[in-house]
């Protein structure tokens, strides 16, 4: 059974610690990490510098096998660590130090299994230097060096995430971020094109994610319009609302699934039976070509565009016609 870091030797305690000052300092991102986690990863580090008295202790060809991590984590950090997570080390307590190459794998260049036990860990060199310093006069000037012109892995992660998400900006000028994936650069094009079209006037009152189904929310006007509960698992994927026209916009993204059926529509108005604004039912699709597919689902009073011909509309029929905005 594992002893919380609180329970242990204050000596422990304070390398635990520092090697995560080092960690962090480096670039080792920590914020989204768990006690636990960090407490494993600090541990992690500190057998492979075979460090468990002070920093000037820390060598560059340890090359510990995952299992003498272990064993040297519960000879040396008070923990009973079962021998046989030994891919743990690999997968979860040093994945990070790896991938910043601050810790080097001896096994990459033989062609080994990555579960492979037998695989080695060790400082990178001008890592182990950088450690020797640690709470010396030196240290400031060497974590200098060590970080210039070096993007630490906290920024390389942080810049992968942007990467992976869309920005939208809203009619009202907020802005927001979709995971990336089709549905969501349709839904992007919806907000974008669509509705300064078709709904110029339009303020967006709800839009689901792939990713956050409560990506935006209107709460309180959408409770004025008596829609109903924002829980409910059958939301459009954006709804939008003309106060000149009264009208509300339902509007599906469909990618692979969720146009707006005869079922849809009649579901959609048997929930907002009670709703103020006169109901407008929109699919759309990114491409004509993906339109055709499902164009026998379409239900009539309905309204069909694709995002490859935003300035025009497919119009099933029905009483309401949505005339393109003219500047």
């Amino acid at each position: 059974m594992k002893k919380s870091i609180d329970k242990k030797s204050e000596h422990v305690q304070n390398l635990i610690n520092e090697a995560l000052d080092i960690l962090e300092l480096v670039g080792i991102p920590l914020s989204d990490k768990t006690e636990r986690a960090k407490e494993r990863m600090a541990m992690c580090f500190l057998s492979v510098a075979n460090i468990s008295a002070n920093w000037q202790q820390a060598k560059e060809n340890v090359n510990l096998k995952s299992r003498d991590i272990i064993k040297f984590i519960n000879e040396n950090f008070e923990e009973n660590i079962s021998p046989g997570s030994y891919d743990d080390i690999r997968r979860k307590d040093l994945k990070l130090l790896v991938l910043a190459n601050l810790v080097t794998n001896s096994s990459e260049n033989k062609g080994s299994a990555t579960n492979d036990p037998t695989r080695g860990y060790a400082l990178q060199k001008d890592f182990r230097n950088l450690v020797l310093t640690y709470k010396t006069k030196t240290w400031n000037k060497m974590l200098k060096k060590f970080n210039k012109n070096k993007l630490k892995l906290s920024e390389v992660l942080a810049r992968k995430r942007n990467i992976k998400k869309i920005p939208v900006k809203l009619p009202n000028g907020k802005l927001l971020e979709f995971s990336l994936g089709e549905h969501n650069v349709l839904q992007k094009a919806i907000i974008e094109e669509f509705l300064p079209r078709f709904g110029n006037d339009c303020e967006i009152l709800y839009i689901g994610d792939t990713a956050n189904k409560m990506l935006h929310a209107e709460t309180e006007r959408l409770k004025e319009l008596n829609f109903f509960e924002l829980s409910h698992k059958e939301l459009p994927d954006i709804v939008a609302y003309s106060k000149s026209k009264n009208w509300l916009y339902l509007i599906e993204a469909v990618h692979s699934s969720g146009a707006m059926s005869e079922t849809r529509v009649l579901e959609l108005r048997n929930m907002l039976e009670k709703c103020k604004a006169e109901l407008i039912f929109v699919t759309a699709f990114l491409t004509k070509e993906i339109f055709k597919k499902w164009i026998l689902e379409i239900a009539w009073e309905t309204e069909v565009w694709t995002a490859d011909n935003p300035d025009h509309l497919v119009h099933f029929n029905g009483h309401k016609f949505l005339g393109a905005f003219v500047q």
